[in-house]
């Protein structure tokens, strides 16, 4: 009997018109040009300035160009994943919202949290839906208005997050193509070095809660870097050698991109030239679940069927893992 894999046979993305760049933000905080791309490697990044729209609307935006692009009936997609730290709502779920503005009539749509590791865990739920053959269409999507959540006086992490959604079509296939093996770990003792401190139900919204600042992102950027740097290097070599992936075969590392440091640290450790290394942190930042997928569009011509990917996060909670994936298809099919 032959297997069923989930492959990627499209991506579609998203991203604000507003640049915000390094000179711009040295104006609103105590930062530098300078200072920002010898520690984060971050130039600019795009944020969603409109009034009134949040992460549903960018995610409407990648998943409508995603459709457009595969020609595919928007009824004939059975679930939409949205994987968000910035979800529009507490609820209904920004999934619910992306399905009644594309009115795909014929979805079930649940969103996935798992900060920046999430579209890794989205994707992994995804392929298990395709691969026990219930679901033949399977729309993931990485979005995140981060900018929703940036404290723009705090120097150490207003200028590491943007704002982008980018999305998947997930399909079945017998060749021996698509999702292959993944790794995927959550801690649970990160909470106190990333999070946001107010909001949910352990500590509801209040003046108190306001006026402390407690509903911006909180960070311990050395605490996190440094479990970043380890766990992501750990769990990339560990996919590489189960599945016998070497400099010589790897086409692509995807890794997130939190900072170009943790992402040297991932290719030195593959024994990677950064030419192998998809990198959109300069002009994007940290766009938190839609690093993985915008590399994916941004970069979606220069990838050939049977390449080899290895892709990698780590995220709040704290989350991370890495997964291997043989992409689907030559270039764009457009």
């Amino acid at each position: 009997m032959e297997k069923t894999r989930a492959v990627i046979t499209g991506v579609g993305g998203f991203v604000p018109e507003y640049i915000l760049d390094n000179e711009e933000l040295s104006r609103m905080v105590d930062t530098t040009d300078e200072w920002i791309m010898t520690r984060i490697g971050v130039k600019e990044r795009r944020i969603l300035t409109e009034e009134g729209l949040g992460t549903s609307y960018m995610a409407a935006k990648a998943a409508q160009q995603l459709l457009e692009k595969t020609g595919v009936n928007p009824q004939e997609i059975e679930c939409v994943i949205v994987t968000t730290s910035t979800p529009d709502y507490h609820f209904p779920s920004t999934a619910s919202l992306v399905i009644g503005e594309l009115g795909l009539k014929n979805a079930f749509a649940y969103d996935l949290q798992a900060a920046c590791c999430g579209f890794l865990y989205a994707m992994d739920t995804a392929a298990a839906l395709v691969e026990s053959g219930r679901y033949k269409k399977v729309m993931v999507i990485g979005a995140d208005k981060m900018s929703s959540m940036v404290d723009y006086t705090d120097r150490a992490t207003c200028p590491i997050f943007g704002d982008g959604a980018a999305a998947v079509l997930v399909e079945p296939t017998t060749e021996n193509i698509g999702w292959m093996d993944s790794y995927l770990r959550t801690d649970g003792q990160g909470l106190p070095y990333l999070c946001m401190k107010a909001g949910g139900s352990v500590c509801p919204p209040s003046h108190f809660t306001v006026d402390n600042r407690m509903h911006y992102l909180h960070q311990e950027g050395r605490t996190v870097f440094k479990f970043a740097v380890t766990n992501m290097s750990d769990v990339s070599a560990l996919i590489a050698e189960r599945n016998g992936l070497d400099k010589g075969n790897i086409a692509w590392v995807i890794p997130h991109q939190a900072n170009v440091r943790i992402i040297e640290a991932v290719a030195h450790r593959l024994e990677l030239s950064m030419d192998k290394v998809m990198m959109n942190i300069q002009h994007f930042g940290n766009t938190s679940a839609a690093t993985l997928p915008l590399a994916l569009w941004e970069n979606e011509k220069l990838l050939k069927k049977g390449d080899n990917l290895i892709f990698t996060a780590f995220g709040a909670g704290f989350t991370w893992g890495a997964a291997y994936m043989k992409w689907g298809y030559d270039g764009s099919p457009e």
